[in-house]
């Protein structure tokens, strides 16, 4: 059991070289390879967490923009309506009074024409009144003429 002793403690003899290289190596790895990285990683992470927090900013920014620019279309628009609105009545109060100023010429037309149909007729009334009085005498005088003779 001794030589295996003893043949054991050379294996671990030989070994600890091995053990210490792989320390070292582990040992510069980390300083020199894994740090680096970890570095560099951490710095990616935050410029690309940051770009993404700055297009978020954007994008949030560049929203409320649009909710602007959507509410003062809408605010245009309703203008426009109410001016189209305004036009709109005015021109209906303007064809209003341009019908009623018509009517009421056309009535004060109806009204002269009915007037001048009366006086033509009331004319010609008396016109025939005195032409069938004329015409009268004229058949009665005709008639004793011809009983006369």
């Amino acid at each position: 059991m001794d030589k295996t002793l003893h043949q054991l403690g050379g294996i671990l003899l030989n070994g600890v070289p091995t053990f210490i290289l792989v320390l070292l190596l582990n040992v510069y790895l980390r300083f020199f390879f894994f740090k680096p990285l970890e570095k560099t990683l951490a710095e990616r992470y935050a410029k690309t967490d940051g770009a993404r927090k700055a297009a978020a900013a954007a994008l949030a920014a560049a929203d409320a923009r649009v909710a602007e620019h959507q509410a003062a279309l809408r605010g245009a628009r309703a203008e426009v309506f109410e001016a189209q609105d305004k036009l709109n009545r005015q021109l209906e109060e303007k064809q209003a009074a341009s019908l009623a100023n018509a009517r009421a010429e056309a009535d004060s037309m109806i009204r002269a024409a009915r007037q001048q149909i009366a006086i033509d007729t009331e004319n010609a009334r008396k016109e025939l009144s005195v032409q069938s009085e004329i015409l009268a005498d004229q058949i009665a005088n005709s008639l004793l003429r011809g009983k006369a003779a």
